[in-house]
């Protein structure tokens, strides 16, 4: 009874510190908010629209005019120039006029109409990785629908039939279904990771500040003193007051994600809501560990910064897990963000019974055993230690 009152007498003390302090407020609540509304309305629309792009028509004859016209009326591309030549188009495209263009030379309807094969070019700005993607889609597509029509009037006028022309020109027909996304909304996977990844980086930076602002204040023999000198106690006691105003960050940006966006939540909420609280305990974790492994805010709080940022390109979620050279792969498994793109994947977009993600909660625990590492090494710098940036 008496190890409990001690660990609420310390974190009502923290309680007290964290409003007093704007520092706390600002990284977490502010800060928190505006990056989840920030993101959330970022691409509102789901899919950027009416990218710009250019068209070089060498040709310039009603059949490439339609062409032109076809791609034109595509949602994701705007043709907002023609231009001469090829090497007018790229220097606009180098300068971010436009992501794309669109190279028709010239005698392309002649070799269409004698049934040869003429060329078209399309060239994009892979540097600008969504809208160069969605760009080199849409011209691909009108090339294709091109080759198509020019095709299926020729045949036309072989005497083929619709039925007869479609069979030759498309012998088996495709269909397509995006599972659990099929409007291809990129804020779903972004949003879905990006916004937990930004809480793991706030609660890492904000877990070794408030370890550090006691050594740097000189209260650090105080606030143990309050647990009998117990390390244990001392962090559960600094700790609790952070989880749960953490914890409701965490549901607030759930509640945007699943409840005003409507985004895939095949599972319920509550899988989730643990999701979360795995991923901010896991996070805690990881910050005091950081505070015992060095012994400077700076470093301490670089070394955060930096595995935090590096958990958002080696989650996968941009970039698949199963491309990345073998010791990135087995590197990945030391990332908490790693794991809540699993669980997410598996139980919001899958719908997946939770014990499919048994491994990834398992190892979500697991990196509470972090700080058992370093206590008492963390000890001796609270006690011995003087304070250094």
């Amino acid at each position: 009874m008496k190890g409990l009152n001690q660990i609420w007498a310390i974190a009502m003390r923290e309680q007290k510190r964290m409003l007093a302090r704007g520092i706390y407020t600002f990284c977490m609540v502010i800060a928190p908010v505006m990056a989840f509304l920030f993101f959330t309305t970022l691409m509102g629309e789901g899919l950027p629209s009416e990218l710009p792009a250019g068209v070089v028509d060498e040709d310039n004859t009603a059949t490439t005019r339609e062409v032109i016209r076809n791609l034109d009326s595509f949602q994701q591309t705007n043709i907002i120039e023609h231009y001469p030549d090829v090497a007018t188009a790229r220097e606009a495209m180098q300068k971010g006029k436009i992501y794309s263009f669109y190279y028709i030379p010239k005698g392309t309807t002649q070799l269409a109409i004698s049934g040869k094969q003429p060329t078209v070019s399309f060239y994009t700005a892979a540097s600008y990785l969504i809208p160069g993607s969605l760009a080199y889609r849409d011209m691909k597509m009108m090339s294709e629908y091109a080759s198509g029509a020019v095709g299926r009037a020729t045949l036309y006028a072989k005497g083929y039939t619709e039925d007869q022309a479609m069979a030759v020109l498309q012998p088996i027909k495709m269909e397509m279904h995006a599972v659990n996304n099929p409007s291809l909304n990129y804020s779903v996977y972004l949003c879905n990771t990006i916004l937990p990844g930004i809480i793991m980086l706030l609660i890492m930076q904000v877990t070794i500040y408030s370890i550090y602002v006691e050594l740097k204040e000189g209260t650090s023999k105080e606030w143990l003193a309050m647990a009998d000198n117990d390390i244990v106690k001392a962090l559960l006691g600094k700790l609790i007051p952070q989880v749960y105003t953490w914890l409701l960050m965490g549901i607030f940006c759930l509640f945007l994600l699943y409840g005003v966006w409507k985004f895939p939540l095949n599972s319920g909420i509550w899988p989730m809501i643990l999701n979360m609280l795995m991923l901010i305990n896991a996070s805690l974790a990881f910050g005091v560990f950081f505070c015992g492994a060095l012994p400077s805010l700076r470093w301490a709080l670089s070394l955060a910064t930096l595995w935090g940022v590096l958990s958002f390109p080696i989650s996968g979620f941009s970039f698949p897990q199963m491309a990345f050279p073998a010791t990135l792969r087995g590197l990945s498994w030391l990332f908490p963000l790693r794991h809540y793109f699993l669980i997410y994947v598996d139980q919001a977009l899958n719908g997946l019974p939770i014990y499919y993600s048994w491994l990834n909660i398992a190892i979500q625990i697991a990196f509470l055993a972090l700080p058992i590492m370093v206590l008492g090494r963390l000890k001796k710098f609270l006690l011995e230690y003087h304070y250094t940036h």
